[in-house]
């Protein structure tokens, strides 16, 4: 379900005070590396008894969608709604086929929608299990919950959501919407018609297999697609009175959240918006067209958009190391980590444009934990492009793991094109890791 939070109001109040509708792509960071001219072909992912791949899909348990109860809203449009629907298909260059269920709802009942979705969204023991790996990891503070986090961002930053499953439209307006009510409705709207004519459902089923790299990649397409339209709406049909009205809101307190919920939660909505305006200056709104049918596949094929669609990351397996480890433990998480997780997580200790030079030159990622009873174990495993970029990243891991005794871990030595970092919960069982991991190479 396309029903996960949405910083569209702190986002509209960024991006229209300035030029955000351009059409220039991102600015790119030149990682030396050639980009293919023809598709490479995807090496089989390591699937055997003991891989990585197989510990996901024994751990990546979700729910079955439920759509709500109660179905479609009767009655007619209401006309301001109903205009903002015409205007949407215009600058949206599609046509609805069919009718969409607009639900204006105050924030208290969006919430309690979202909420409802949490549970398909974000189940409980998966993302608790998560929690005790980004944990170890650093990106989240002692007991702060993944899942907890996320709804906290939701809760503050929601104002409205399009559910992939019913079709339906929710947001924060009445009848005679606001112009910032009007902006969220185009956004939400532009969710609808591309659902309609190329089937968002596809993002969920990735989510829902626990392809996480690939669904940020693909959301980053989606939100990128409607934050684009959104800002297109706005500046067409806004009053630049409206504009400035809209712009000069303050944004949503995020006090407590933490800073990496906040910065991955944002990325698919900045990152996604410099994506399509890149597709739309290469080929028009026909390139952007032509990325629903052939989604990106990686987080760095959004960053740098020149890579899209040849350059496609390699699969990376990390070996069960639960027998080196010894009795008691057991597979806790195992997660795809792209260009973007890594960036943010660098930019928590390193500023920005270390962190992005330190993940440019990504070529495929992934992490394992264990877990005995409190003790946790992760194994971070990445491959790069070139021997000089893992050496850029092992040194950009060191920076980011500094001297501090609260962190238990350390960057193995770079092996060509290979780095791996091993976190844990504490120093007695780092040094069991460390001693697992050279057995099992």
């Amino acid at each position: 379900m396309i029903v996960r939070s949405r910083p569209a109001v702190s986002l509209l109040v960024l991006l229209l005070m300035g030029p955000a509708c351009s059409g220039s792509g991102p600015s790119d960071l030149d990682t030396g590396a050639p980009v293919p001219s023809s598709p490479e072909s995807v090496s089989p992912v390591p699937a055997g008894h003991g891989s990585a791949q197989a510990a996901l899909e024994r751990l990546c348990e979700y729910p079955p969608p439920q759509a709500p109860a109660g179905g479609a809203a009767e009655g007619p449009t209401p006309p301001a709604i109903a205009q903002v629907e015409r205007q949407v298909q215009q600058i949206r260059g599609l046509r609805f086929t069919e009718p969409v269920t607009v639900d204006a709802a105050s924030h208290a009942e969006l919430v309690e929608g979202l909420e409802r979705s949490f549970e398909v969204a974000y189940p409980a023991e998966l993302y608790e299990r998560r929690t005790a790996a980004w944990q170890a990891i650093g990106v989240m503070p002692a007991k702060t919950g993944v899942r907890e986090a996320l709804e906290a961002f939701a809760g503050s930053q929601v104002i409205g959501y399009y559910d992939t499953v019913s079709g339906e439209l929710v947001f924060m307006g009445a009848e005679d919407p606001t112009a910032l009510e009007r902006v969220t409705l185009a956004h939400e709207l532009t969710h609808a018609i591309d659902d309609q004519h190329f089937g968002l459902e596809r993002i969920d089923r990735l989510a829902n297999t626990c392809r996480d790299e690939a669904f940020q990649a693909a959301l980053g397409m989606v939100e990128g697609n409607a934050t684009y339209f959104m800002l297109v709406y706005a500046q067409r049909y806004l009053t630049i009175e409206e504009q400035l009205e809209i712009g000069l809101q303050a944004p949503p307190s995020t006090e407590g959240i933490p800073a990496f919920i906040l910065e991955m939660q944002s990325w698919p909505y900045t990152a996604g918006l410099s994506f399509v305006q890149a597709l739309e200056a290469r080929g028009g709104i026909e390139a952007v067209n032509r990325a629903f049918t052939r989604l990106p596949v990686s987080t760095e094929q959004i960053i740098h958009p020149e890579r899209y669609p040849n350059d496609v990351p390699r699969p990376v397996d990390v070996p069960d190391l639960a027998p080196e480890l010894g009795r008691g433990w057991t597979d806790l998480d195992v997660m795809g980590l792209g260009e973007a997780f890594l960036s943010i997580m660098l930019g928590l200790e390193l500023d920005r444009t270390a962190a992005d030079a330190a993940a440019a030159g990504w070529d495929g990622g992934i992490y394992r934990a264990w877990v005995n009873g409190e003790r946790v174990a992760v194994v971070l495993s990445t491959v790069w492009d070139r021997p000089e970029d893992a050496s850029e990243f092992a040194a950009a891991m060191s920076e980011y793991l500094g001297d501090r005794d609260e962190r238990s871990a350390t960057v193995l030595p770079v092996d060509g094109n290979r780095v791996e970092v091993l976190f844990a919960s504490d120093r007695a069982t780092l040094s069991r890791l460390i001693a697992a991991a050279g057995t099992a190479s």
